[in-house]
């Protein structure tokens, strides 16, 4: 599915379409509507670049414990390189 924002709302909000993007995504993200990696998705970031932007808005990361298994498993690879 598709969503068509025109120009002119744009213009009224003072967005580029990617700010606006990353603006919804945070704020389903912020609702529990999105997981992180989906919200990050939406946005058109990495997992990482969405995570500052969500600080930089002052928005708390939803982790549970599958995030946090996944989180060490990221580290333990780097770890090895």
């Amino acid at each position: 599915m598709s969503l068509v924002i025109s120009d002119d709302v744009l213009n009224s909000a003072r967005m580029s379409a990617p700010e606006l993007g990353a603006e919804i995504a945070a704020f389903l993200y912020e609702r529990e509507r999105l997981t992180l990696a989906q919200a990050a998705r939406l946005a058109g970031m990495s997992r990482f670049e969405f995570q500052r932007f969500l600080a930089t808005h002052d928005i708390p990361l939803n982790l549970d414990a599958s995030d946090l298994e996944q989180d060490l498993k990221s580290l333990r690879v780097l770890s090895r390189l």
